[in-house]
Order: C-alpha cells, then structure tokens, then sequence
C-alpha cells in the first residue's frame, strides 16, 4: 500500500509532520483527520532511486490530485515562463477561476485542467503565471503553493480560499465561490467607474476649449480694444490678464500657464499615488475621503459592501475568523476600516465579541453592526455578511445613479457660468465702444 508524507496542524495549531499508509490521497486525509489532526500538505512519498514500480499514490500523483506529487522519476523540462510587465487583468483572472471551478467539478484531474486552461491562454503575463503554477504542481507543491509563489495574479485571499478548498477537499466549490466573489466585485467597480467618466470627458473637454480660448480669442479681442481705446472694466481685465497668464506673456512671468494646465493633473495624480504609499499619508487621505461630502458617502458604501462580501466569502470556505479577518482589513482599501478590523481581530482574540469593536469605530451603520452581532450568535456569520454585501451593493448603485443625475446638472451650470462670463467680458467694452461712436 502506497505511504503518504504529510503535514498537519495539531488541536494546540502546532505543526506536526509524519506518514500514513492509504490506498489514495483522499484516504489519507481522512485517516490523518481521524487521529485529530488537521491536514495542510499530502504527498505520496518518493521512491528511491532505482527503484521498481510506482504505486498507485504514485500513478494518483501523476494525474494531478489537489494534493499530489508528479511521483515520476524523470524530470520534466521546465518550461520558462518568459518575461512580463504587469498584473493579471481582473476580468481574465475571473474567467480562469471560472473555468477551472468547471473542469474540476467534472472530475478531471488537477494537474491536466492547468494545463488545458495554460495551452489556452493567450500569450501574456497569465500564461506565463500559469506555466509557472503547472512546474510547480508537477513538482510536488499544492495549487496554493504554486500560486502563493505568483503574487502578480493571485493575492492573499486568493491564495487562502484555494487552500481552504484543498483541505476540505471542495476546490471545485471553493473556486465557484470565488469566481462570483471576484465577478461581483468587478461588476461593482465598472458601475463606478462607469459613472466618472461622463464627468472627467466633460472637464478635460472644458479645460481644452477654454485653454484654446485663452490662447487664440481673447489675444485678437485685446488688439481691438487697444486700437480704440476703450476703457476696459474690471472683468475684462481680469479675463485679459488671466489670458496673458495661460499665454505667458504678462511682464515677469517665465513658465507659460498652459504647463501647469496640461501637465498639473497627471503630477497631482503621481503626487496623490504616491503619498497614499507612505502609511501617514494614506491615513490622512483615507479618512478625509470618507467624509468628502456625497463622494464619502459612496465610499463607505462601497468599502462596506467589499469588506462583508470578502469576510463573508472566507468564512464560508472555512478559513479560520482571526485569519480571514487579517485578510479582510488588508484587502479593504481603507486604512480606516483596516485600522476597525484590526481592533475586532484583537478583540476575538481575547475570547469578545466580534460587534463590539466594530460598534465603536463608528465605520459602519447601525444596521451593519447589529446584522453581524445577530450572525455571531446564531453562529450564521457568513450568510449574514452576505447579505450585508448584497443589500450595500444596491445600496451603491441607487448612490451612484443619483450620483450622476446630480452631476450632469452641476456640470451644464458651471460650463455655463464660465462660457457667460466670458462672453459678457468680451462684450461690455464693446457697448462703450458703440456709445463713443455714437
């Protein structure tokens, strides 16, 4: 009977290592669960060198089990996964999570589906990640190892779920979950982003005929009044002055106004990025963005709505709450409701409640708490973040329908006001031209 290698956490969380006879990996497993242990690496072990025939754990390594080994004397070539610049695209790490959560619910072996989803690929920074988990699922290492070691497309949670799945041995369950947490989330991030881009092509577009006319119309306006003399008010100098500006033609003046339009925003966008790098600034920017007025608003209700549905997500796959809560604050995207969950990962700890910190740092709503305090005690957590995900989620499309019916009627307003002030600058010098002529 084939002898399996494994690595175990004891009751007390200690690691343990040692072997068990089985007829298969999954018999393993459960021989390994039966003595109280609780499995997180199963592997047939090796044979000698020079030795005989495989055995069957070995032939069940070879069709790429969860926790397998390729158990093959002879050494693949390794493929090489070439050079890439970049991350995974989101919707393209969706679309394999889905289809592997297919392959393996069909029953086909592990180490084929990943091959049959790398042949697949387009050439590109997923081939050359997928290339990379196949070599190392065919030398011996589980999925979530092999993907632990490609950071440029898997993150943390990812890595945790797959694990989960493999322990309990659901990943074609696991994989499903995660292909809808991971669709929800992108369909959730397109609304958004859907609903800014009517406004930024409106200002760019603004900011480009206003710049044109500061640099071509008002120059030819300014002759004309300087060949009739005119007195000029208030306004007009203002606008005349603000056009010698963006021209660069007021006395003194070196550095043309028409760099700081065109090359201000992409600096203040560098600047923004990187101070949200440094954890200082990432604290100020945070917080003083979730009380932006409306757009904070939409902010919490989105960091509400992914901080519940990723929680909710690593819960039911079975992560342990203190590990899936670390997971939860650092894929939030808010430092303020990393810093909140690290309080409540602190306070389970200390054998309280999960509500309680949560309730204090007045990051979330009433209802939000109070959700969470009814599924810690009737031991239904996952669902009832789940729900709290779901409710949020329309909750963020309501805010951001309203969100844009607001913003079309401030943007026709200010481009309004701007374009009348302008025309009304231009043309009371040339009432008093009229009334000198007369």
């Amino acid at each position: 009977m084939p002898t399996f290698v494994y690595q175990a956490l004891n009751a007390s969380g200690k690691s343990q290592k040692g072997t068990v006879e089985a007829a298969s990996s999954e018999e393993a497993i459960q021989r390994i669960k039966s003595q109280g242990y609780f499995p997180t690496s199963v592997q047939p072990q090796k044979e000698k060198k020079g030795g005989g025939k495989k055995g069957k754990g070995a032939e069940e390594a070879d069709a790429g089990g969860p926790f397998s080994l390729t158990g093959s004397s002879k050494k693949k070539k390794k493929k090489g996964g070439g050079f890439s610049i970049g991350g995974v695209k989101p919707k393209a790490l969706t679309l394999f999570t889905r289809q592997l959560s297919t392959l393996q619910d069909a029953g086909l072996p592990l180490l084929r589906s990943l091959q049959i989803l790398e042949s697949q690929q387009k050439p590109g920074v997923l081939k050359n990640v997928l290339q990379g988990v196949v070599e190392e699922v065919e030398g011996g290492s589980s999925l979530s190892e092999a993907m632990a070691k490609q950071p440029k497309a898997f993150d943390k949670l990812y890595v945790k779920m797959v694990n989960a799945g493999e322990i309990g041995g659901v990943l074609d369950i696991i994989l499903q979950r995660l292909s809808e947490f991971m669709e929800k989330a992108e369909r959730l991030k397109r609304k958004i982003k859907g609903a800014m881009v009517y406004p930024i092509v409106v200002v760019i577009i603004a900011v480009v005929i206003l710049t044109a006319i500061m640099l071509l119309i008002i120059p030819k306006f300014q002759e004309i009044f300087a060949d009739f003399e005119v007195e000029l008010p208030g306004l007009t100098l203002w606008l005349i002055n603000t056009s010698g500006w963006v021209a660069g033609t007021n006395p003194g003046q070196q550095i043309p106004g028409w760099i700081f339009i065109v090359f201000g925003g992409p600096v203040l966008w560098i600047t923004y990025k990187l101070i949200r790098k440094t954890p200082p600034g990432r604290a100020v920017i945070d917080t003083l963005l979730l009380w932006t007025p409306i757009f904070g608003t939409l902010i919490r209700k989105t960091t509400i709505a992914r901080f519940t549905r990723t929680l909710g997500t690593l819960i039911g796959a079975g992560v342990p709450i203190l590990e899936a809560v670390t997971i939860t604050g650092q894929t939030s995207g808010n430092y303020v409701f990393e810093k909140a969950l690290r309080k409540v990962h602190d306070s389970i700890r200390e054998g309280e409640t999960f509500a309680a910190p949560l309730r204090e740092s007045k990051t979330c709503d009433a209802i939000v708490v109070n959700m969470i305090d009814v599924g810690e005690e009737t031991g239904d957590m996952d669902s009832m973040l789940m729900k709290i995900a779901d409710n949020y989620d329309e909750e963020v499309d309501v805010a951001v329908e309203s969100l844009v019916s607001l913003l079309e009627p401030l943007m026709v307003v200010l481009l309004g006001g701007m374009v009348g002030t302008i025309v009304v600058a231009m043309f009371l010098p040339m009432v008093k031209m009229i009334e000198s002529l007369q």
